[in-house]
């Protein structure tokens, strides 16, 4: 059915499929929203320090 060097190559393909997924998964809720929120609360605050 397969060969071993077959076989590695699935493996290959099933590892680096798994970790983007869950790569994406982290970008999409975590790392985006948080730099986006950091970004949204800085200019919030710059824009407060400018008023007074």
């Amino acid at each position: 059915m397969f060969e071993f060097d077959q076989y590695l190559g699935f493996l290959a393909f099933l590892s680096i499929l798994t970790i983007g997924f869950w790569l994406m998964i982290f970008l999409l809720t975590f790392a985006i929203p948080y730099w986006l929120l950091g970004a949204a609360k800085e200019r919030f605050d710059e824009w407060r320090a400018k008023k007074k």
